[in-house]
This record gives C-alpha cells, sequence and structure tokens, in this order.
C-alpha cells in the first residue's frame, strides 16, 4: 500500500492505519466491538435480496461476520501486497485445517514438511487420512527438488518456514516454481516471520496462514488465525470456510485488531533482544549448537538471508550432551521464562523440544537435548542472567 504521494509506508505505518475504512470504524479510530447473532430486515423482500447477493463484508448473519472482523481481515490482506482477501478462524489450527480442505478432494496427495508443526502433521496422518488424502513428508530443505516428488495426484505442497521447533528455513521461491509448473496449490504457514518479515504472497504463495494468538494479538489472551489468499483462491476458501461454520468472536477479532497496531515496534524488540542471547547462547561451552534462522547453525541460513526482511524472538538452542533430567534442571529453576506452549505474546517462555518424536524422513542426529526459547520483551540482560544461571544448573546435573 502507498500513501497520497505514491511512497511505500512502512512497516509501523501499514500496522496502524491498515482496515480502518470509514465504514467499519465509523469514525472512531479503533473499529468498535459489534456483537451479532440475528439481522434485522426491513422486509420480506429485502430479507429475499441479502439471501441473494454475496454476503461477504456485508450483514447477513452473525455467523458471516461484522464489521469488527471484517476490519481485521481487511488489515490483514492489506499487509500482504497482492492478496485478494482474508478469511479469520478460531485457532492457527482451524486455519490450517480450513486452507488444506479448501483445495483437496479425496484421491488428492498432499506434502508436508517433516519440520512441520505437530498439529499440521496429525492433520495430514489423521484428518486428512479419513477423507482418502495421503500425505508425503518431505525434508524441508529439498528446495528445487521437491519437483521429484509431485506425482499426477499431488494437488498441494504446505510449507512452514522457519520449521518447528528446529527452524530450517525453506527455500519457498524454489518450491513455488516447481508448484506452479505442475498447477499445484502452495500454502505457507507464516506465523514465525508475519507479512511483516516474509511478504508470502509476493512470493508467489497461493493462500499464507497466520495462528495469530502469536504475534498478531501479541498478549498472549486470544486463541486466533487466518488465511490471506492470492488471486483466485479466496472464493472457495470463503465458500470451504462459510460450510464448516467457521466464525471467530468480534471480542478476540477486536483485542487481535488492538494487538497489530503495535506489532510493528514489538517485533522489533523481539528480534533485538532474540538475536543478543543467541549470540551469547553462542559463546557458551554448555551449548552445541544455536537453531535461529540469523545465524549459521540453522539449516537454511543463507536462504533466511536472501529471503527476510528481520527475524523474530523464537528458536532453539542444542545443549552439549547431557539428559532429560539436566534439560529439566535448566528450565525448571528459571526466573523469567514461564514453562508453557505458544509464543509471540509479551513474556518470554522456555520448553524442552524433542524432534526426533514428530519426524519420519529427517530425523537428524543433535549433541544433546533440545530447548525452544521465546524471547518476550523483558530486558535480554535479565534473560541472559537467569540463562547463564540455568546452564550452571544442568552443567551440575550432567
Amino acid at each position: 500500500m502507498n500513501d497520497k504521494t505514491g511512497r511505500p509506508k512502512g512497516d509501523a505505518t501499514r500496522v496502524v492505519t491498515a482496515g480502518r475504512r470509514k465504514e467499519w470504524t465509523q469514525g472512531i479510530v479503533s473499529a468498535p466491538v459489534w456483537r451479532a447473532s440475528t439481522i434485522l430486515y426491513d422486509s420480506v423482500a429485502d430479507l429475499r435480496a441479502a439471501g441473494g447477493r454475496d454476503t461477504h463484508h456485508r450483514l447477513f448473519y452473525g455467523r458471516k461476520g461484522t464489521p469488527t472482523q471484517w476490519s481485521l481481515a481487511d488489515a490483514l490482506t492489506e499487509l500482504e501486497p497482492g492478496a485478494e482477501g482474508t478469511f479469520l478462524y478460531p485457532s492457527g489450527v482451524a486455519a490450517i485445517a480450513a486452507a488444506l480442505l479448501s483445495v483437496l478432494s479425496p484421491g488428492d496427495e498432499l506434502l508436508l514438511p517433516d519440520s512441520a508443526y505437530d498439529p499440521t502433521r496429525s492433520m495430514g496422518t489423521g484428518l486428512l487420512k479419513r477423507m482418502g488424502i495421503a500425505t508425503r513428508f518431505y525434508d524441508p530443505m529439498i528446495g528445487a527438488g521437491i519437483a521429484e516428488l509431485i506425482s499426477d495426484k499431488t494437488r498441494a505442497i504446505l510449507l512452514e518456514s522457519p520449521g518447528s521447533l528446529t527452524f530450517e528455513v525453506q527455500d519457498v521461491p524454489a518450491i513455488v516454481a516447481a508448484a506452479k509448473a505442475r498447477g499445484v496449490t502452495t500454502l505457507l504457514d507464516n506465523t514465525w516471520a508475519t507479512p511483516l518479515f516474509f511478504p508470502a504472497i509476493s512470493h508467489g504463495i497461493d493462500l499464507a496462514i497466520l495462528a495469530c494468538t502469536k504475534y498478531i494479538v501479541g498478549h498472549s489472551d486470544v486463541m486466533l488465525g487466518s488465511v490471506t489468499a492470492a488471486p483466485g483462491h479466496f472464493a472457495r476458501l470463503r465458500d470451504t470456510s462459510f460450510q464448516l461454520g467457521q466464525v471467530t468472536s468480534p471480542d478476540d477479532s477486536w483485542l487481535a485488531s488492538r494487538g497489530l497496531r503495535t506489532m510493528a515496534v514489538r517485533l522489533k524488540q523481539h528480534q533485538a533482544s532474540a538475536l543478543e542471547i543467541a549470540h551469547w547462547l553462542k559463546t557458551q561451552p554448555e551449548v552445541a549448537a544455536v537453531l535461529h534462522p540469523a545465524l549459521p547453525d540453522c539449516p537454511g541460513h543463507e536462504t533466511f538471508l536472501r529471503d527476510f526482511k528481520g527475524s523474530s524472538g523464537l528458536f532453539s538452542f542444542v545443549l552439549n550432551g547431557g539428559s532429560e533430567t539436566a534439560r529439566a534442571a535448566l528450565i525448571d529453576g528459571l526466573e523469567h521464562f514461564g514453562i508453557g506452549y505458544s509464543w509471540g505474546g509479551f513474556e518470554s517462555l522456555a520448553l524442552p523440544v524433542d524432534p526426533q518424536r514428530y519426524r519420519s524422513v529427517t530425523n537428524r542426529p543433535y549433541a544433546g537435548p533440545i530447548v525452544r526459547l521465546q524471547i518476550g520483551l523483558e530486558d535480554p540482560a535479565d534473560l541472559i542472567a537467569d540463562l547463564a544461571a540455568g546452564l550452571e544448573r544442568f552443567s551440575a546435573a550432567r
């Protein structure tokens, strides 16, 4: 999006202004919370007319949305240059499911990266399998070589870059090129980078998925997902989502819109603090490797440097030997890191992760147990001191 002078808007400006059309805000800075189930009509004729037209962005029934949801969806579309539209979901997993179901039918095949988020893997081996849709896992570092895996039944390739837990950075342009040559739809879980650090649609992706629970909301208090579609893909996504009865709460959508306005400045701090801590961890003898896309230890680091505008606050590090007990000693005593799932909020988190439990074609060996960190908005010096004490406990237990 450009401003009135034709100059492209900066990221901080885009997240502040996106989705604030007057028809949604009615002159108020933030779009109000419109809660509705029933919409009233002036006459039977008006009711009939409403049912016979496109109900997208028109009041029809609460399940089809109100200006509160439409404002957020518009904003997310504006953040993806070249996108046609966005649909919202009650969670990131719901967004992944709807996106896949919008492009797959019984007898089709899905290619899924071996580094994918576990609920996504479970969808491939569970729900989709029961529907007669086959899933094949591929090495996330395959790049252009994915062309050799595409069969006559392949209808979709899902990417997650960086990958869950171990942060492999995929060669999205190479995979997209191979997919387009065979008429295969591409989907990307872009939650880690957001459109600010990796504009997926302009890189050729057909359906860009976000767990808005993370950086869009930013406060660890809302479950929400979204799918943004490239031209030609939105109508089927919308129809599938309506048929599945997908709808988000106006209150949750409003909270996500509020979180969005500060996302650019939050991401800057997440990025700066995470990089400072990642570089510090690299110097510690108890650490064998740091799996952060901006650091050379991470698979696909060169692709990250080529394609990404920045890095967020989530990464992992590999301990130098040690046991589950030693890793637990490190994590259990942390003062400024909570122990819990999810990420993207203002608070830091530490999580033991075991990728070997979720891999089928790329079970790479690691020097020791792995810890995933979500770096929040605390002072990085405090987080480093906390981790230093944790590494001392790890050494003693090891």
